[in-house]
């Protein structure tokens, strides 16, 4: 279990993500984080290589892909396996902000 709470899934750990990034990414990316898991309690996040991924329930329908970069992050949020995801790209507090509206929509909408 990490620092933050959550489990492992054998992958990096979330903080591996945080070393690399700079401010204000790093930043954006704790504060997304805690806005995707107070979604709701079926939020699973896995850590991956290059990115993190939140899913909705253990059928891991997808909705939110987030890949830091240096000084930024890269979005993408997906509403249905029928569209292709929206793809943003993260730099202020104000992207971020505006950018929490969709990822609320599509946790909502995924199925």
């Amino acid at each position: 279990m990490s620092k933050f709470g959550f489990v492992s899934s054998g992958g990096p750990p979330f903080e591996a993500h945080l070393e690399k990034l700079q401010e204000p990414a790093k930043s954006l990316l704790l504060d997304l984080r805690k806005f995707v898991t107070s979604l709701g309690t079926n939020v699973i996040e896995e850590v991956r290589p290059h990115r993190v991924v939140y899913a909705k329930t253990l059928t891991f329908r997808t909705f939110l892909d987030v890949e830091p970069a240096v000084d930024h992050l890269i979005v993408e949020v997906r509403s249905s396996r029928q569209e292709p995801p929206a793809r943003s790209v993260i730099k202020t507090q104000q992207d971020a902000d505006l950018l929490k509206t969709a990822i609320a929509q599509a946790y909502e909408k995924i199925r």
